[in-house]
């Protein structure tokens, strides 16, 4: 790597606190946080694949696009008052990172709208922070005006540049079912580049190089608190290089971290979880053989694990074709985020060769430790590591861990009003602390009281319980009236159906037995439909509870085939619709609401509900009618209720 690439510095480390000393520690603005960004011109700022080419921007190319954009953004938004919200609404792109700064320097604060959200709870923040407008590359319809990003671009008129934004505003992620507001200035941002400053001298292995080069995967969206500060500040400010992906199919992304020779990724434990599962399939698919020598040599590595230096090597050596077939040789430092990394999943990184660290963060206090050990028992234990050097955790009083830092968010929105942040911040996440690393045992929200009144930590049963036929497991607080009751749900793998699904359910029956929760989880229910949605990047369980209480998932039963008895009784309720409505069963489909889809009336519903009342004699939640109110819905209660056997 040259020094010119180091602005003139010998090593990433002087050249990165040359850059610290030269922000002032006190009254830092967006506009002198984005020259220092910006100041190394010719560093490769962006790579993305066109074709059969690879194209490059410079971090000079960006620079000058986002000082013309923010002309024009100014004179466009004349009439709005200086520091009034702007909403960002686009996925990972260039255009996103100039649209942030030209949002700021034409002196407005930028709201990074989180897209894997509804269009009802971006309406209700957009109102919470009293946005005046919207950008985004597509079309978008919202409340308040939406812009076109290449609109704004080749408008003519541009106003010259005074004074920046004084925030930037990031949503909640979704840990809980209430979105908040989090509000950040330029110097908590530059308290959070000097927690990278402090893991780069901690932890040379997270700066290195792979061919002189250090090249970041864009994969986390830059508008969640991981993406914008582990991803975009930290290395923006070593001013490396960002790899956009095309698109996110598993193909797509492995065919763009080999090709690019990416260094750097960057993700939660989904994409982990499912980059691991596809390797076992296809190590598998290979033959017993393969299989058996696969488990010998994982068995070898987890030996000698707690040899850093000779475990590194023999995993290189032993595993160097599956590493091929995965990243490639490139890769030097991953990061796991944003939920509970599995042992199993941080054991098969670090053995095959790469080194996956677990990181902890949220948006209110930004990122505030990383494991930055190069010891396996502390990497496959999926510790968080210790708080960065301006970071300082506790144990609260509920158990739960308590962070103090000058990087956390300034004010938080959250009800209906502002709060300013500051202090102990209590994040509701169950720790404990052992040699001086922390480890997240689950959120205190999720912990499910049994029928003996004991605590059930979900994380910790789950992995108790699980087996080789689960897909997906979750623990849920179910609530029927006013009982709550531990429910174990089960997504299946695919294969698994018939007798096999009946094996399954007697080895869960007797793990729980074997793990002293007999008595304490009221029903295991195998259901059709995914756990973690489409659009969810971690599991949520409050949602999932909800969901299972409205009837959204198909129940199957092991010792009948429910998910075509579900298919026969979804039609009995379409024609039932359509009699009580008037109109053809064609018109209702599994997810048509009764009220507003069929514009039926309470009488009709009830006249439906009553029927089926005296056919399966169970009682129906008349009070709560609104939550069955599609056939989905009502399938699922009809099958979850009659079919609810205590253990």
């Amino acid at each position: 790597m040259s020094g010119k690439a180091l602005g003139g510095h010998i090593t990433i480390n002087s050249f990165v606190a040359a850059k610290l000393r030269r922000l002032p520690k006190d009254g830092l603005s967006f506009d002198q946080l984005f020259e220092m960004m910006f100041s190394e011109k010719d560093n490769v700022m962006f790579e993305s694949s066109r074709g059969k080419h690879i194209t490059e921007v410079s971090y000079g190319e960006c620079r000058d696009s986002i000082l013309k954009l923010a002309g024009k953004m100014k004179a466009l938004f004349g009439d709005i008052p200086q520091q009034s919200v702007i909403g960002l609404y686009m996925d990972n792109s260039r255009e996103w990172i100039e649209t942030f700064w030209a949002i700021l320097l034409s002196g407005f604060c930028p709201l990074l709208m989180n897209l894997r959200l509804d269009g009802r709870s971006l309406e209700n923040t957009l109102a919470n922070a009293s946005a005046k407008a919207v950008i985004a590359t597509g079309e978008a319809q919202f409340t308040v005006p939406a812009y076109k990003l290449s609109d704004i671009a080749s408008r003519d008129k541009s106003l010259g540049l005074a004074g920046s934004g004084q925030h930037i505003l990031l949503m909640s992620s979704g840990t809980t079912e209430h979105i908040k507001l989090c509000e950040y200035n330029a110097a908590a941002l530059r308290c959070i580049i000097e927690n990278s400053y402090c893991i780069i001298r901690e932890c040379p292995r997270i700066k290195k190089h792979y061919r002189g080069k250090l090249k970041l995967l864009a994969f986390l969206p830059f508008y969640h608190i991981f993406g914008l500060v582990a991803v975009y500040i930290w290395f923006a400010f070593f001013a490396r290089t960002f790899v956009l992906i095309e698109n996110m199919s598993p193909n797509t992304i492995l065919y763009t971290i080999r090709r690019h020779a990416v260094t750097h990724i960057f993700a939660v434990p989904l994409f982990w979880n499912s980059v691991y599962e596809q390797a076992l399939k296809a190590i598998r698919q290979r033959g017993d053989k393969t299989f058996d020598r696969f488990n010998i040599c994982m068995k070898l590595y987890m030996r000698i694990g707690c040899i850093p230096v000779i475990s590194g090597i023999v995993g290189r050596v032993l595993f160097k074709e599956l590493r091929q077939n995965l990243f490639g040789s490139s890769v030097c430092f991953m990061i796991s985020g944003g939920s509970e990394l599995k042992t199993d999943v941080a054991e098969f990184f670090n053995a095959v060769g790469y080194h996956l660290a677990n990181g902890y963060g949220m948006t209110e206090i930004g990122i505030t430790s990383v494991e930055l050990s190069n010891d396996r028992r502390f990497l496959n234990g999926a510790s968080i590591g210790k708080p960065f050097a301006n970071v300082d955790y506790k144990v609260g009083e509920k158990g739960t861990l308590e962070v103090r830092t000058a990087g956390m968010a300034q004010r938080i929105y959250e009800g209906d009003k502002w709060v300013a942040a500051g202090g102990w911040f209590e994040t509701g996440d169950l720790v404990e602390e052992i040699d001086g690393h922390w480890y997240i045992l689950g959120r205190r929200d999720d912990l499910v009281i049994s029928p003996s009144g004991e605590n059930l930590n979900p994380n910790l049963v789950e992995s108790a319980l699980m087996c080789d036929g689960i897909d997906e497991i979750c623990l849920i607080g179910a609530k029927t009236g006013s009982v709550v009751k531990p429910v174990l749900l089960v997504n299946p793998k695919h294969a698994v159906h018939g007798e096999n699904l009946q094996i399954l359910r007697g080895e869960i029956i007797n793990k729980i037995s074997q793990s002293g929760l007999e008595g304490q989880i009221s029903a295991v229910m195998f259901v059709n439909e995914p756990l973690i949605g489409e659009t969810d990047i971690k599991l949520n369980r409050l949602t999932i509870a909800r969901r299972y209480s409205e009837g959204a998932f198909t129940i199957i039963d092991p010792d009948r085939d429910t998910v075509g008895e579900a298919t026969e009784l979804k039609d009995k309720l379409r024609s039932m619709f359509a009699e009580a409505i008037g109109i053809t069963v064609e018109m209702i489909g599994d997810d048509t609401d009764f009220f507003t889809g069929c514009s039926g009336n309470s009488l009709d519903y009830l006249s439906v509900v009553a029927q089926l009342q005296e056919e399966y004699n169970i009682p129906f939640p008349i009070d709560d009618g609104k939550s069955l109110t599609t056939v989905n819905s009502l399938a699922g209660f009809i099958i979850r209720t009659v079919k609810h056997d205590d253990l």
